[in-house]
C-alpha cells in the first residue's frame, strides 16, 4: 500500500512542479483556475500582464507526460517573460492539468472519452459572453496584485481566442494591446461557409447545406443541444461579427493570419475597409502560403507540418509590442 501510495503520488503533477504559479478563484459562485507564467526569480516583480486567450477545444492548459511538459503556448513564451507575466485562465469544469494519457483526441478533456461527452459544466459555459466577462473580470481582480504593472495591459487570442480577446477590449478600457491571431472579423459561420464550398461539386451543394444549418441556428442561440460543446448557442455566439468592435478601437490592434487560411479572405476585406477608414491604428501582419496554424500549405492543399512558424509568428508579435 505504501508503494503503491508513493508511485500514485509522484503521478499526480501539479502546475507548480513546471515552474507556474496556480490561482484559484472564484466567477460567479463557480471555480476558475488561472495558470501565471514568469521568468524564474522574477515571480514578485511588479510587470504587465500578457493576457493570452485559448483556442475553441476543451484541453486542459497544463499537459505532460513521462517525458515532461508539453508546449502550454503554442510558441516559446520564454521571449515575453523578460517584460510580461503570461495569464491564461483554464477552459470551465475543465482540469487546468492533466496527463495526456488521460485525455482523448486532440488532448480534449471529457467525461466519457470514447464518445467525446466534455464535462456538462463547460458545454453550458462554450459561448462567447461568458468568457469574455469572466476574463475581464479575473483582469480586474489581478489588477490588484503587487506583481502586476497596470501600465500596460496586453491581450492575445488564437482562432476562436481572437473573438474572445476582441470582445474583451471593446469593453475593457484597461486593455492597452490587443493581438489578433488567426480569427475572422466576421464570424465563424464564414469560416465553415468557405471550408464547405470547397467540397461543392455539380450535384452537392455543401455551402448551401451550411447556410441550411445557420438557419437553425438562428432559430435556437441559446441550445446547448451538443455532447462535443460545439453547441448551437456556441456557433451562434463566435459567429457574431467583430469587425465594428475591431473597428472602433482606438489602442493598437495586431491582425495575424495565414493567406491559406479559410479566414484569410475575410481579414483581406476587413484591412480593405480598415484603409478606407484611414485606421492607422491597425496592423496587418499577412503570412504567405500559410494556413491556420501558420504551417505551409502547397497547391495542393497539403499541409507541411514539419516546418513550425510558430516562434515567427510570435517574435513579430514581440517586435510590435516593443515599437508600441
Amino acid at each position: 500500500m505504501l508503494l503503491f501510495s508513493k508511485i500514485y503520488a509522484h503521478a499526480q503533477k501539479v502546475p507548480e512542479d513546471f515552474g507556474y504559479k496556480h490561482i484559484a478563484m472564484k466567477y460567479q459562485d463557480e471555480p476558475v483556475d488561472i495558470i501565471v507564467i514568469s521568468k524564474k526569480g522574477e515571480e514578485k516583480l511588479a510587470k504587465p500582464i500578457f493576457f493570452f486567450c485559448q483556442g475553441s477545444l476543451p484541453q486542459p492548459v497544463v499537459k505532460y507526460d513521462e517525458k515532461g511538459l508539453y508546449g502550454t503556448l503554442p510558441f516559446d513564451e520564454n521571449p515575453f517573460l523578460e517584460d510580461f507575466h503570461i495569464v491564461i485562465v483554464g477552459k470551465p469544469f475543465v482540469p487546468i492539468i492533466s496527463d495526456v494519457n488521460k485525455l482523448g483526441k486532440d488532448f480534449c478533456y471529457y467525461k466519457d472519452v470514447e464518445k467525446e461527452h466534455p464535462p456538462k459544466g463547460y458545454l453550458e459555459r462554450n459561448y462567447l459572453d461568458y468568457y469574455v466577462f469572466r476574463n475581464n473580470f479575473i483582469l480586474k481582480q489581478l489588477a490588484k496584485e503587487r506583481w502586476v504593472k497596470n501600465k500596460k495591459l496586453i491581450v492575445a487570442g488564437h482562432s476562436e481566442g481572437s473573438t474572445i480577446a476582441s470582445k474583451m477590449a471593446s469593453i475593457n478600457r484597461k486593455i492597452t494591446h490587443l493581438i489578433y491571431s488567426g480569427g475572422n472579423p466576421y464570424g465563424r459561420i464564414m469560416n465553415i461557409l468557405a471550408q464547405s464550398r470547397s467540397f461543392d461539386t455539380d450535384s452537392i451543394d455543401e455551402g448551401n447545406n451550411t447556410i441550411d444549418y445557420w438557419k437553425e441556428v438562428v432559430g435556437n442561440p441559446n441550445a446547448v443541444n451538443s455532447v462535443k460543446g460545439y453547441s448551437y448557442k456556441t456557433a451562434y455566439s463566435f459567429s457574431m461579427p467583430q469587425k465594428e468592435n475591431l473597428m472602433n478601437l482606438e489602442i493598437p490592434v495586431l491582425i495575424s493570419y495565414g493567406t491559406r487560411d479559410w479566414s484569410s479572405p475575410f481579414n483581406d476585406l476587413f484591412q480593405i475597409e480598415a484603409i478606407r477608414e484611414k485606421k492607422e491604428n491597425i496592423l496587418f501582419n499577412s503570412y504567405l502560403n500559410l494556413e491556420h496554424n501558420y504551417f505551409p500549405m502547397d497547391k495542393n492543399g497539403s499541409v507541411n507540418q514539419e516546418i513550425y512558424n510558430w516562434d515567427k509568428i510570435a517574435k513579430d508579435w514581440m517586435f510590435w509590442l516593443q515599437n508600441k
